[in-house]
């Protein structure tokens, strides 16, 4: 045989072993947290427009705060009926809780789980939202195994996990005794950092997988939060769902990127860790939620549809010749971060900020920058500032 027909069927079968052991994307399924406690009209819709794209609605059921005052939901029983998926009642144990008294807290879940199973809804689990200490985990660990005997067949038991747990010998302990756990890897570790690093993401996933035998989700934010610390870079106040009137020293909004997210998700199908069986998202977004993604966004994230955000600065005229306001609009497609800096050029000598925006005076004209800008979504305006110049509009430049 001719040496390059040798090449060229050496390069064909290398080929074809480089094709065979390459893996094709796994396919994660998506669950959702339902976190209201209010269910509106709009909270309805976007369970019933979200349905298609969601494989288990994890729905908060009640609630243990640190003072142990027990506090049940009230979901609409028919809207999850007719979504056609499984539920997973979710009962949270706040991480502080002053006592941590079993015998109470078990009958506390079981007539919890009684309203549910009554119900009528397909109910196919429990999940515990407890965020303890690592020093309490081996009493957590003794607790969960009594709650797991007192379910039913064929009620699966899930946690929620956090990363501080990773370091501790009593993990294992933990989730020797459950069936599923969600490893949490959105919080804020650091304010300035933000609510989701992708790196330290995937080194918590990875560590995990080496614990956890049996299947596991990953939560991941589609939310926003209000984030207070003091001087000395101390978390005192965290505001995602309900004002708080706690107030710090510095505080700031942070929101999750919609496309550092769907990053992240391509990555995981394309090279998930062991065990890995889906993806848990915190939380279902409405029309009406202002500190989460527009409904629109979180389902291109989700369904891997392109997101493509157009922000622009305008200058808009007012019922005063001399008086404009700065406004920025979003005509693309899906959430944005708006610009970090706008400059106005042009004679102004009135003008301020507003909105997440700053302004500074410089020898070019104005200078307005983000604070906290939060996301613009699709379709929508705000308003960053006002002016008051001495000619027309037409005098003005804006740069962003």
């Amino acid at each position: 045989m001719p040496l390059s027909l040798v090449r060229l069927a050496l390069a064909t079968l290398l080929l074809t072993i480089a094709q065979g052991c390459s893996r094709p994307p796994v396919v994660l399924p998506n669950d959702a947290y339902i976190w209201q406690r209010q269910w509106t009209p709009a909270l309805v819709a976007a369970v019933q427009s979200n349905s298609d794209i969601i494989s288990h609605w994890r729905v908060l059921a009640a609630q243990a705060d640190a003072n142990g005052q027990w506090q049940t939901t009230a979901p609409d029983w028919a809207a999850l009926k007719a979504s056609g998926k499984p539920i997973i009642a979710v009962i949270r144990i706040d991480g502080q809780l002053a006592k941590f008294d079993e015998k109470v807290l078990l009958q506390q879940v079981e007539g919890t789980l009684q309203t549910w199973r009554a119900s009528g809804v397909p109910l196919a689990g429990i999940e515990i939202d407890h965020d303890c200490a690592t020093a309490r985990l081996p009493a957590y660990a003794h607790w969960l195994a009594s709650l797991r005997a007192t379910l039913h067949g064929n009620e699966h038991l899930s946690i929620t996990a956090l990363p501080t747990w990773l370091n501790s010998n009593a993990l294992d302990a933990v989730l020797a005794q459950v069936d599923e756990a969600v490893l949490q890897v959105h919080a804020v570790q650091n304010p300035r950092v933000g609510l989701f690093d992708p790196q330290a993401a995937r080194t918590w996933l990875d560590t995990f997988a080496a614990h956890m035998h049996k299947p596991w989700r990953v939560a991941l934010p589609a939310y926003g939060s209000r984030v207070a610390w003091d001087r000395d870079g101390r978390v005192i106040s965290i505001e995602s769902e309900r004002a708080m009137l706690v107030t710090g020293m510095e505080s700031h909004e942070l929101m999750a990127d919609p496309q550092n997210l769907q990053d992240f998700t391509r990555q995981l199908a394309a090279d998930p860790p062991q065990g890995l069986a889906g993806i848990v998202w915190f939380r279902l977004p409405t029309e009406q939620d202002a500190r989460a993604w527009s409904p629109a966004t979180w389902r291109a994230v989700l369904t891997h549809t392109p997101i493509d955000p157009v922000i622009s600065a305008q200058l808009r005229s007012t019922d005063d010749p001399q008086l404009f306001d700065l406004v920025l609009a979003n005509t693309g497609v899906g959430d944005g971060t708006p610009p970090a800096t706008i400059k106005v050029s042009g004679r102004c000598p009135a003008a301020d900020a507003i909105n997440g925006y700053f302004m500074e005076r410089n020898a070019d004209g104005l200078v307005f920058q983000a604070r906290e800008p939060g996301l613009l979504r699709p379709g929508r305006q705000r308003p960053i500032g006002w002016l008051r110049c001495e000619q027309g509009k037409e005098s003005l430049h804006v740069e962003s």
